[in-house]
């Protein structure tokens, strides 16, 4: 698969690039993109979620009434779930939920998720950035490759200060290295941009 390289003023260059099918050109796994998509919203969350239960509420464990005679149903203590201010009852409990996968299951997804992309023009590729670390510096380049109002994640060799520091206040782009993205990244935006010293790196990460 052959694709054109922009310069970082957004123009196409004459030159371009050879992805590797075996990483840009495979049938994309459905199930494999789910579970590393899965796994990856699951390990994000804190599980702090807590509720009391009825032994953790404050108050008088007294009964209310007497337990015969009033013609009604028995009535225990006033921290009851089944009372207003009482107990929740089987409330939630702070737990974790995490789980691990396989390497290489985690690889497919990956590979899927690029292969995807590139099927449906999803991939761009540009020449590494040299931008001072201005804000308007990035949006300029996102306009001229028609990016604006898109999410954009854009994949660098290596971390560059610079191109960080310019993109951190624009809400619909996130800036990752070659060897911190992930498949929910790929698959949660809407153009995936490669500096061309990501490309080697990808390729010898997911072979």
């Amino acid at each position: 698969m052959k694709l054109k390289i922009y310069d970082s003023k957004g123009v196409a260059t004459a030159k371009s690039v050879t992805l590797s099918e075996e990483v840009f050109g495979i049938e994309p796994n459905n199930h494999a993109i789910y579970l590393d998509v899965k796994q990856h919203l699951a390990n994000r969350r804190q599980g702090t979620h807590k509720s009391k239960e009825r032994a953790e509420i404050a108050g008088s464990t007294k009964k209310l009434k007497k337990q015969k005679g009033t013609g009604g149903a028995r009535a225990g203590s006033a921290k009851s779930g089944t009372r207003v201010g009482g107990g929740r009852i089987f409330g939630p409990r702070p737990r974790n939920y995490h789980f691990k996968l396989n390497v290489k299951l985690k690889r497919l997804a990956r590979k899927s998720a690029f292969s995807f992309k590139a099927k449906n023009d999803g991939l761009m590729i540009i020449e590494d950035l040299n931008l001072n670390a201005k804000t308007k510096d990035f949006k300029a380049l996102l306009a001229s490759l028609n990016l604006e109002n898109q999410k954009v994640l854009l994949i660098l060799g290596e971390k560059t200060d610079n191109v960080y520091l310019a993109a951190r206040n624009l809400g619909r782009v996130k800036v990752v290295t070659a060897d911190s993205f992930n498949t929910f990244d790929v698959l949660n935006a809407g153009k995936v941009v490669l500096a061309t010293s990501s490309i080697d790196k990808i390729q010898t990460i997911l072979n």
